[in-house]
């Protein structure tokens, strides 16, 4: 048993636990709305740059992308845990929304939820925004194309996991406690299903 993706299963937990912990008040925490602010009022320019990796959040996207990493590499098992993660992905968003009921009127899109805030693209500006499912299905399939690829390459799916996380604030989608549970929640389902991929 590889104790490294029971380590990272871990670490997702504790991310999503904290995560929970701290959307659970009667208003955005004051330290979170300053982030997002931070975030979302960076140059706009970088919605052309932050455009293409955000689309890997994107639950047919994402899955075609990981099938095409699986493809490549000649791993059947890498596809099956591409085609888990996405069901899982949409499994785990259910389940965290239904335990966060309670709070859901609070963690509304930054839109509703957030002064002044930037909308780019076609972002809601209302709406359910915790956990982030773009972040969910990224987190997790990165975890499960990594032990088919190169050590020298498992930078690539980490980078892109955290430009969709910057990104998804960036346009004003989620607010970061949002994107920190996906995390959170991607890395239980992607460090689960890494164990059985190799």
């Amino acid at each position: 048993m590889n104790f490294g993706w029971l380590g990272l299963t871990a670490a997702g937990i504790v991310v999503l636990g904290g995560s929970v912990a701290g959307a659970v008040g009667p208003v955005i925490p004051t330290r979170e709305a300053r982030v997002f602010h931070t975030i979302n009022s960076l140059p706009g320019w970088l919605y052309w740059l932050l455009w293409l990796p955000m689309q890997l959040g994107n639950l047919v996207v994402g899955t075609v992308a990981g099938l095409l990493v699986a493809w490549a590499v000649g791993d059947l098992a890498v596809a099956i845990g591409v085609v888990v993660a996405m069901w899982l992905k949409l499994v785990v968003e259910r389940f965290v929304r239904k335990k966060m009921a309670g709070h859901l009127q609070i963690r509304q899109r930054p839109g509703t939820s957030e002064v002044g805030a930037v909308l780019r693209g076609d972002v809601p500006s209302s709406g359910m925004s915790f956990p982030s499912g773009h972040i969910i299905l990224v987190a997790a399939i990165s975890c499960v194309v990594v032990p088919a690829i190169p050590a020298a390459w498992w930078w690539v799916p980490a980078l892109l996991t955290l430009l969709v996380m910057l990104g998804r604030v960036y346009v004003g989608a989620h607010n970061p406690l949002d994107v920190t549970a996906g995390l959170g929640a991607g890395l239980v389902v992607g460090g689960v299903l890494a164990l059985f991929v190799r």
